[in-house]
């Protein structure tokens, strides 16, 4: 992913309309792509692909050079995407609360991709987040470090832990799928 240059970022922020309409051509993908991981859900993450370039918008002011504006933009489009999360998980409990109804039953999915979803969806976010950014993304740990705004050290701990869980996760489809077979076979 390039960087914007430092010119466009100021034309931008001075109110020039293309030079932002470049801003967003130019990362509009790598953040809705970072987002659909982050949430699980496509059509969210156009909805906070939006609400993160909104945000860039009006904070563009404030940005002052001293991270990558990348890096920069990528804090933005995380914190709109743990807003979101948070409203909905309001939204949920309040309808959970009004009606009581049993949980759908989990449906391992065939195809690899969803499959590859599923694993990502069973980490915590704060696991999860870091995985994204530096093996999705690309992001460098540091990089990763200032987008979370934690130590990089941290960042290396939960990419160490993430791929731990997601080990475990595959063993134990594998175990479920062995299992199937041998009681499929008697």
């Amino acid at each position: 992913m390039r960087e914007p240059e430092p010119a466009v970022i100021r034309a931008a922020s001075a109110g020039d309309t293309r030079a932002f309409e470049q801003l967003v051509r130019d990362h509009q993908l790598h953040v809705w792509r970072f987002l659909r991981r982050f949430l699980g859900d496509d059509a969210l993450a156009e909805d906070i692909t939006q609400e993160t370039f909104v945000r860039v918008y009006t904070k563009l002011d404030s940005f002052t050079f001293q991270a990558k504006f990348t890096t920069w933009m990528f804090q933005i489009a995380r914190n709109a995407a743990i807003d979101a999360l948070r409203s909905r998980e309001r939204q949920k409990r309040i309808v959970e609360a009004s009606r009581m109804s049993a949980p759908a039953p989990v449906v391992a999915p065939p195809d690899l991709r969803m499959e590859l979803q599923a694993a990502l969806d069973s980490l915590p976010p704060n696991l999860r987040t870091p995985l994204l950014l530096v093996e999705v993304l690309g992001l460098r740990y540091r990089e990763a470090a200032e987008v979370l705004g934690v130590p990089e050290g941290t960042v290396k701990s939960r990419v160490f832990h993430a791929r731990q869980q997601l080990h475990r996760w595959s063993a134990e489809a594998d175990k479920v799928h062995d299992d199937r077979g041998v009681l499929g076979e008697v």
